[in-house]
């Protein structure tokens, strides 16, 4: 492209040209500058795209550029799209172009089976990678204003051009390793449409059930939906609608008038006759006379089985020789959560860390040391792992 590529894209035929060049590779680095603080939806204010030989930036805020070529080529399934923390970014384009734009490649994730950390920043990622400094200064400047200066600009293609060499580096160090399906499975987790839900009914998710009663739970689920949907029609963040702690009292004293509401600590005085709570006390009296329209599904708690003393310690330092020797992240091959139902003896089919290449590096250890089979010891201040014979 003959555009100086500081310069964002701001015409329409500028950004068929780059989309056209940006098609040739099969894969594409991509990164935004987006604006939420005070609003649900995030505002996109700046788009950050490269491949091979080709970089630019593409203005979404120009008057007169439809941004959609853009879109359509980051939603074909034929490409690969290259994000360093996916998650918001992913966010942002499901909700464009209607669901997460796979197959993707997050260099945040890539870098825990490289064993560069876990949740690595992208400066600490290009300073690993690349052996480069950036500045970051720029980070938390002001995206919606124009024009943009150029600190800032050279900030945000920086954002792409140094994930472009970062991904070329990383990929190929995760096949020399045969490691690259060690993290799709982490990739296709990112790209499950139901990670990116915001519909008010499934709202009720987000916050965690504190009693198992259905009462409760009609009441929670019901006014969390009313939040979301009044933060999603009102383009205000769901926290400065109504706050969790807010959603839990109301749940557990059920205020049934303005007198009850009033009396609430962690929902403002006055507030239910404010024009924002505009439809929850009718919504908390449909919940309190109907739970079973409004309780969502829930499971019988099952009586966990006693955790044998000291097992989850033994798999803790399990866990940490096997993602030392390997040079993994530990979180990558198993969780807290894991290493707990593992002691616990749960079905091992619904523990991530006891099935496919996670098993084979640890999962299979972990077994044999709780049956007896496996035992640690320490010799020279390193943890060693030795087999015991069976008794004859």
């Amino acid at each position: 492209m003959s555009q100086n590529t500081l310069i964002p894209i701001t015409d329409q035929d500028q950004l068929a040209a780059f989309c056209d060049e940006l098609a040739q590779s099969d894969f594409i680095c991509v990164d935004t500058e987006f604006h939420r603080e005070t609003t649900y939806w995030p505002k996109l204010c700046l788009i950050q795209a490269s491949a091979p030989g080709v970089e630019a930036l593409i203005d979404p805020l120009a008057e007169d550029l439809d941004i959609g070529p853009f879109l359509e080529l980051i939603a074909q399934d034929t490409r690969v799209k290259v994000f360093h923390a996916a998650r918001q970014d992913m966010e942002i384009f499901n909700r464009l172009i209607g669901h997460p734009p796979g197959p993707i490649f997050d260099t945040q994730i890539a870098a825990m089976a490289l064993g560069l950390g876990d949740s690595i920043s992208y400066d600490n990622l290009v300073r690993s990678v690349l052996k480069q400094q950036i500045d970051k200064s720029s980070q938390f400047t002001d995206w919606t204003r124009r024009p943009l200066s150029e600190k800032q600009r050279t900030y945000a293609l920086g954002d792409v051009t140094f994930l472009r060499d970062a991904y070329l580096k990383m990929k190929a160090q995760l096949e020399d390793r045969d490691r690259m399906g060690w993290i799709r499975q982490e990739m296709a987790a990112m790209e499950d449409p139901e990670l990116y839900d915001t519909s008010p009914e499934n709202a009720w998710q987000r916050l965690k059930m504190r009693k198992p009663k259905k009462d409760y739970a009609a009441i929670m689920a019901a006014v969390a939906a009313w939040r979301e949907k009044t933060a999603q029609d009102l383009d205000r963040p769901r926290r400065r609608i109504l706050k969790d702690d807010a959603i839990h009292e109301i749940a557990e004293q059920r205020p049934q008038d303005e007198d009850g509401f009033n009396r609430l600590r962690a929902v403002p005085k006055g507030f239910i006759r404010s024009k924002q709570a505009d439809g929850l006390l009718d919504t908390v009296r449909a919940a309190v006379m109907d739970p079973d329209d409004f309780a969502p599904p829930m499971e019988k708690r099952k009586q966990n089985p006693q955790t044998p003393a000291g097992a989850p310690e033994m798999l803790k330092v399990l866990l940490k020789h096997v993602s030392d020797e390997a040079n993994v992240v530990p979180r990558l091959i198993a969780n807290a959560a894991d290493v707990e139902r593992i002691a616990r003896g749960d079905d091992p089919a619904d523990i991530p860390a006891m099935n496919g290449w996670r098993r084979d590096l640890f999962g299979a250890k972990a077994e044999a040391l709780l049956s007896g089979k496996l035992a640690l010891s320490f010799e020279g201040g390193q943890v060693r792992l030795f087999e015991v014979e069976p008794e004859s």
